[in-house]
């Protein structure tokens, strides 16, 4: 080690600065996937009839709803398009996912619980809003 030139100690230095540089990225790296996974920015319910569930995609697989929320023109100047709401359910849910097709078929008036993630995966849906329960209004 005495004989180690300064390009050789540089050298070693700025390897091991690389390497923690890199360890400390990739640690953020992965909180910051977590909390954009798993992070849930809002929950709430949505109320109006099931228009339509489906299964769609090439290489993921996702189910993808659509409620109708039957306002009834009280947003003024707006199509009957705007007056709905895209969620998307995660395909490990096959109770709630059955659940949602019959109430799709029945044309029942519905209480949807979901959440609203901070970011969309491909594997996961189409939306940032995840269904997570239904209430059947009778």
């Amino acid at each position: 080690m005495e004989n180690e030139s300064f390009f050789q100690r540089f050298k070693r230095t700025l390897k091991k600065i690389f390497i923690r540089l890199l360890l400390a990225l990739l640690v953020v790296g992965v909180i910051y996937f977590s909390f954009t996974y798993w992070g849930v920015y809002e929950r709430g319910v949505m109320a109006g009839k099931m228009i339509r569930l489906t299964q769609k995609g090439m290489l993921f697989k996702t189910y993808e709803g659509k409620l109708s929320l039957e306002t009834f023109g009280a947003l003024k100047n707006t199509s009957p398009i705007a007056e709905t709401f895209d969620f998307s359910v995660e395909s490990d849910q096959t109770d709630l996912i059955k659940e949602l097709e019959q109430v799709a078929l029945s044309g029942e008036r519905i209480n949807l619980k979901y959440v609203k993630r901070y970011a969309i995966f491909p594997w996961r849906g189409d939306t940032r809003y995840f269904a997570e329960g239904v209430e059947r209004v009778k």
